[in-house]
């Protein structure tokens, strides 16, 4: 059987903070039925997934670009550029699994080292289990890290809304100015909080 990695990003819609991607590779017996696109599951269930994906994947890495690259690259650019980092993590850690194909959801497939074939499907995350597993480790990795920001940065309240453009979000740039994980390519877009009908 041809073994199969899944690639996905999260964290591209943010104003704040780096995209996180992940690479994962599923072995026959894994319990697929508990995977899904990371967007409609609970915190509490991709949580549970990601212990058990962490446990029993055949292999599994992660991949990151800062909030510098994605405003030096753009957001795209640097989505890819994660993808590509969280292949190469996964092969350095899990050096004797090599997949057969690489599934990307999107449109665009990033470069990959050691020249896997790569394709690029729409809605990927909903329909391809390697794909939801990369999602559900994705999405978990860059909350913790938004929780680690928290921390250094309580204004901002990385912790609840993990840097999306939420009208909190908003008004906390306006209030305080860019943070220092300000993705300053999309806060000049739109800083000012908006108004209420």
């Amino acid at each position: 059987m041809k073994l199969i990695c899944g690639i996905d990003e999260a964290g591209r819609g943010p104003l704040a903070g780096p995209v996180s991607a992940a690479a994962v590779i599923l072995p026959g017996n894994f319990p697929r039925e508990i995977l899904a696109d990371s967007k409609v599951l609970s915190e509490a269930h991709r949580e549970a997934a990601r212990e058990i994906i962490l446990r029993d994947a055949a292999a599994w890495g992660i991949g990151w670009a800062t909030h510098e690259e994605i405003d030096a690259l753009n957001i795209l650019r640097a989505s890819l550029l994660a993808m590509s980092r969280a292949y190469a993590d996964m092969r350095e850690r899990f050096p004797g699994s090599i997949p057969g194909e690489a599934i990307v959801d999107g449109l665009y497939t990033p470069d990959l080292a050691w020249a896997v074939p790569c394709k690029a499907l729409v809605k990927a995350d909903s329909k391809v289990p390697e794909v939801m597993a990369a999602s559900i480790l994705a999405k978990t990795e860059r909350d913790r890290k938004m929780a680690e920001y928290a921390r250094l940065y309580p204004e901002y309240r990385y912790e609840k809304h993990k840097g999306y453009p939420t009208r909190e979000h908003r008004a906390l740039i306006a209030q305080y100015g860019p943070s220092p994980i300000q993705r300053l390519s999309f806060t000049l877009r739109s800083t000012t909080p908006p108004r209420t009908p």
